[in-house]
């Protein structure tokens, strides 16, 4: 339990960071941090499968593919340039907007019936019943899925154009 709400400190503090970094690289590292932190937060869940796959998707392919759009699109090392100051105006709402959604969230939470729970099949979450599902049932929108990132890649490869080299 005390792990659980140690890594619920570390999410909520790289989270910050992540947005708070003016280095893009750096934002990068924090998010690495943070999947990390929910890797191990679904580790103390039980919730093996999903730790892994936090792991072996968000904090490993997805984020080096964002640390490579990075390389390539920034020149220098200089920090991302930003507008004018707007925190001043936003701060209020912002605060404001927090503190009704914690009363909601505190209200529901009051409110709260505990359920008579329902039965689960078995083999409910393994590995084999997410495939199955994945693969029968939801099939279309996992292919859609695949369509949807093929585009997005393509889309990536034409942006980044064809530079000529000269020797």
């Amino acid at each position: 339990m005390v792990l659980f709400w140690i890594c619920t400190v570390v999410l909520l503090l790289t989270g910050i960071g992540v947005i708070a970094s003016r280095q893009p690289v750096h934002s990068v590292i924090g998010l690495i941090v943070n999947f990390t932190a929910l890797a191990v937060v679904f580790l103390t869940l039980s919730a093996d499968f999903l730790a892994m796959m936090q792991i072996i998707i968000y904090a490993g392919a997805i984020l080096v593919l964002f640390l490579f759009v990075i390389t390539l699109l920034t020149v220098g090392n200089e920090p991302v340039e930003r507008g004018p100051s707007r925190l001043s105006f936003q701060t209020a709402p912002s605060v404001a907007a927090g503190l009704a959604a914690l009363a909601l969230l505190a209200l529901g939470v009051r409110n709260a019936q505990p359920s008579a729970g329902i039965a689960l099949p078995a083999d409910f979450g393994s590995v084999a019943s997410f495939g199955l599902q994945l693969l029968t049932t939801h099939l279309f929108a996992f292919e859609v899925t695949a369509f949807i990132l093929l585009v997005a890649v393509i889309g990536v490869v034409l942006m980044a154009g064809r530079k000529e080299v000269r020797f």
